[in-house]
């Protein structure tokens, strides 16, 4: 059985971005989103989260390139003279690695961000760090002490199978233009993680799509990423919002992104009757709600109320 989650990041980043998340859920075939508890727009963000029942929403931890939870003075050894985290991830990781000083900060931030997750009164879907920081060991390693507290059960770990990409690639423009050596680079960290939250208890989807290309999910490769799904539990993650905003990602296609979302033909490979869509929290456990098929919904995924 193939088993599938889409999920936008970013959600309150910007008004841009939460707009996305809706349209896609309601009229695509978005399944999931990963908040920014203290992002610019976060109260919107929450604030449909909360209309759309359906719409299963996660904690999108942000310790780069974002503003912390708490007061600046209180996390001063991760933020820079702005009260800002810096947006160098080796420069930041390092000192996490070297400083006690700073992994305490490091937990008293990420518990102040579950907290406030908490706080809005949505039910956790599943966890993931904004550019994928909580692969760092000491990130993980609070992401698993301290989440299922707060209820966590699900954690991304951004495993791109390599065969299924080149198929994809074969499919959809050139294959030459598709692959990035530091991509490779990451998947050490990976297994680590995927090892450190099967001992924990937590689960972790058989395979990720967005990482190799990030930003730039068309409509095309969306399509043919779910014509090919490996079987098990996939999640394609995606970055839509209805136009460029402040703070956006430079080369980011973050309009085609949410097209590719609604498009008709992603639509209709999502409704494959052998593959089922949801978020974490559908197929995390055996006992877990049966999860909603695409073909019974018209679409690929559930839509709010």
């Amino acid at each position: 059985m193939k088993q599938l989650i889409i999920t936008a990041d970013d959600f309150g980043a910007a008004p841009e971005v939460n707009a996305a998340v809706e349209a896609a859920h309601r009229g695509g075939v978005l399944t999931a989103a990963s908040l920014m508890v203290a992002a610019p727009a976060a109260v919107d963000a929450i604030s449909r989260a909360q209309r759309l029942s359906s719409l299963r929403v996660g904690l999108h931890l942000v310790l780069l390139d974002g503003r912390p939870m708490l007061p600046p003075s209180a996390v001063h050894r991760l933020v820079d003279e702005n009260g800002v985290f810096p947006n160098n991830p080796v420069a930041l990781g390092t000192l996490i690695a070297c400083s006690r000083a700073a992994r305490r900060q490091l937990a008293a931030e990420i518990t102040a961000q579950f907290a406030a997750f908490s706080d809005s009164g949505l039910a956790i879907d599943h966890c993931n760090a904004h550019r994928h920081f909580h692969l760092h060991p000491a990130v993980g390693e609070l992401i698993t002490a301290i989440g299922p507290r707060f209820g966590l059960r699900a954690v991304r770990v951004p495993l791109e199978p390599e065969a299924v990409l080149r198929k994809v690639a074969r499919y959809v423009f050139s294959p030459s233009a598709a692959f990035s050596p530091s991509a490779a680079l990451t998947v050490p960290f990976a297994m680590g993680l995927r090892r450190r939250l099967a001992a924990a208890g937590l689960v972790s989807p058989d395979s990720v799509f967005g990482l190799r290309w990030s930003g730039q999910m068309t409509r095309a490769r969306v399509a043919a990423l779910i014509r090919n799904l490996p079987e098990g539990v996939s999640e394609i993650y995606l970055h839509p919002a209805t136009a460029a905003y402040r703070g956006a990602a430079p080369g980011y296609r973050y309009r085609e992104e949410l097209e590719a979302l609604m498009a008709p033909e992603v639509i209709a490979a999502c409704r494959d009757s052998s593959l089922r869509s949801g978020g974490f929290s559908d197929f995390a456990h055996p006992g877990a709600p049966a999860a909603r098929s695409a073909a019974a919904h018209g679409g690929a995924a559930p839509h709010g109320a």
